[in-house]
């Protein structure tokens, strides 16, 4: 794919151009295109080749990646099918709408993917789930693949999970931060440098992970493996968090 267009120019388009700048992966020529006027500048500084477009420069790029919120999505892909190139491939970041949602809204066009891009994409370390439509040819799908190697993991799932994964791995880190935050805060008062107490917490949450997933063991003998649990008390408000914030939201972006 020798050019790409970014309609959209906000957060989920900055994590993957820095994401492949910092692999240095970043494709040789892009384009984005944002109805703010101030969000595409603050994407052209990444580096060289990103330049600021018109609409219709950036639909006409050899990969499409739309990055709009549902609403809008629906407002801008008719305007856009005028725009596209026969053999292009468009790239939907948006829960909700699906394929054939967009097909309808591009006036029969189904050269498709919709993807779960997150935030840990910036360092290379994202999860990014990516669904393919029956009209995209399986050279295209290969390079797309090739094309998010260096944000992190690409796994080839079903259309129907895309709006699980999307409360799951793309907003999951948001659940999770400023937890992450607050452990490094009471290090550094317990005395341990900054860069002692980030080295903890980066192992601390990756081995928490793998131990309760793929250590083999039951789900209550890995929570038995530390006797201290000064948070145990809390935890049924942690629990009724997620359930009463994300099951309305994961009920309002699949009816």
């Amino acid at each position: 794919m020798k050019t790409l267009g970014f309609i959209g120019a906000g957060r989920v388009a900055r994590i993957m151009l820095e994401g492949w700048k910092r692999a240095g992966a970043l494709p040789g020529a892009v384009i984005v295109y944002d109805a703010s006027a101030d969000q595409a500048p603050r994407l052209t500084s990444i580096a060289p080749q990103i330049k600021a477009g018109s609409l219709a420069e950036a639909a006409a790029a050899d990969l499409v990646i739309v990055g709009l919120h549902p609403p809008i999505l629906a407002e801008v892909l008719p305007a856009v099918k005028a725009h596209l190139k026969p053999e292009a491939v468009l790239l939907s970041l948006a829960p909700k709408v699906k394929f054939a949602g967009l097909t309808n809204l591009l006036g029969g066009f189904s050269r498709l993917a919709r993807q779960n891009p997150n935030a840990p994409s910036i360092v290379g370390k994202g999860y990014n789930p990516i669904a393919f439509s029956a009209g995209l040819p399986q050279a295209e799908r290969k390079a797309l693949l090739t094309l998010m190697a260096p944000l992190g993991d690409c796994p080839v799932v079903k259309e129907d999970t895309i709006e699980a994964y999307a409360l799951i791995s793309a907003m999951g880190p948001t659940y999770l931060w400023f937890q992450f935050l607050e452990l490094e805060r009471l290090a550094v008062e317990f005395g341990l440098t900054q860069a002692a107490a980030r080295e903890a917490i980066t192992a601390m949450v990756g081995g928490a992970a793998t131990t309760l997933f793929a250590s083999g063991l039951a789900a209550d003998d890995v929570m038995d493996l530390v006797p201290v649990k000064p948070l145990v008390a809390e935890e049924p408000v942690f629990l009724a968090a997620y359930r009463d914030r994300l099951i309305p939201l994961f009920q309002k972006l699949t009816t």
